[in-house]
């Protein structure tokens, strides 16, 4: 296999200050979207921890045979950096800067066959690249257009093996302990195929407008049981008033047979 060549050399080093970065526009108008939406989900429910990296279209680097190879993944996450948020600030390094991304993902675009790209020779193919290069552990490849997701993990011999969903359609991410599974449904004025989260109990990790609609729902329930409360008092207040008019008349009409009513 190429990784035992003896040409083939890997070394994580800092993308030097100087290195002009490709500035180049997304392929593909959901693809901000999407991350975003992916990153949302996580902030809201504690999931992102505060040395944690979720990358979009962010440079992760290594140097392949004394030759920089850059790929930005459309969505990435590193569980742990280990220098200061600055330093990451135009790149990642992997190893020097803190861990191997947890899992990347691709959205198929235009430019669609690139995610499958296994090219060894320089510049790498993003395949070959997050396989062989960065090992990052789970590859996702997404086809906005019609929701398929294929998902690839690392086998134990380092190469990437088709996932099969579990019962619900969603995949286990271990290094996350969460499940990634695909939403179809409204955000941004845009009914559409969306990536989603589940947590280990299966529930749904919202997104702000969903924790705002939640939270107005709660609010209107509380309301409502307010008001429900309030009903219920004012019921029970005439109840009792209306008792104690029958039983004053009771003990009018006893008087007035002559009979002294028990108190």
């Amino acid at each position: 296999m190429l990784a035992n060549s003896p040409t083939y050399q890997i070394i994580w080093e800092k993308l030097p200050d100087d290195f002009v970065l490709d500035d180049e526009p997304v392929d593909n108008i959901n693809q901000p979207p999407l991350a975003a939406a992916l990153t949302e989900s996580l902030e809201l429910a504690g999931k992102l921890p505060i040395n944690a990296l979720a990358t979009t279209n962010y440079g992760i680097c290594a140097t392949l045979n004394q030759k920089i190879v850059i790929k930005a993944p459309d969505w990435g996450y590193v569980p742990s950096i280990r220098v200061p948020r600055d330093e990451v600030t135009r790149s990642y390094t992997p190893q020097l800067q803190g861990d191997i991304p947890a899992i990347v993902m691709e959205f198929i675009s235009d430019t669609e066959g690139t995610e499958y790209s296994s090219k060894p020779t320089y510049p790498p193919g993003k395949w070959f690249f997050y396989e062989q290069i960065l090992k990052v552990p789970n590859y996702a490849i997404f086809e906005p257009s019609n929701g398929t997701l294929e998902v690839y993990k690392l086998d134990d011999l380092g190469h990437y093996e088709l996932q099969t969903p579990d019962t619900d359609n969603r995949y286990g991410i271990s290094q996350m302990n969460l499940f990634l599974g695909v939403w179809e449904g409204m955000r941004e004025n845009r009914n559409s195929f969306w990536l989603r989260w589940w947590d280990e109990n299966g529930e749904l990790l919202l997104w702000g407008s969903e924790v705002a609609i939640q939270e107005r729902q709660r609010t209107e329930a509380e309301r409502q049981r307010a008001e429900t409360e309030k009903q219920r008092a004012e019921t029970e207040k005439q109840r009792a008033e209306t008792e104690k008019q029958r039983a004053k008349r009771l003990a009018q009409q006893l008087r007035a047979a002559g009979i002294e009513p028990e108190v």
